[in-house]
């Protein structure tokens, strides 16, 4: 932050603002990492398929957990304007 002695007594009161700023900043930027990290998705893409197995889940509800798995890392592709998704196109 540039300091200038002239503008430091009106930046004052707002300086613990921008330090709450900045921790959220951190801690959204934190979240997001872990949020999309692969090995996150495959370990869960794991457990999942290891509790279809030992019959603790159904296959349905392995499918949900390993479609909201994938759907954090790869961005769906939306549909074009006739309702349809247009498989050329990749965002």
């Amino acid at each position: 932050m540039n300091v200038n002695l002239l503008t430091l007594p009106f930046r004052l009161p707002l300086l613990p603002l921008h330090g709450v700023i900045r921790i959220g900043e951190i801690v959204r930027d934190e979240v997001e990492q872990q949020l999309h990290d692969p090995a996150l998705v495959r370990r869960q893409l794991e457990e999942a398929s290891e509790a279809k197995e030992s019959g603790e889940i159904s296959g349905e509800d392995a499918a949900k957990a390993a479609a909201e798995a994938v759907s954090r890392v790869v961005k769906p592709v939306p549909p074009s304007r006739d309702g349809t998704r247009d498989e050329g196109e990749r965002s």
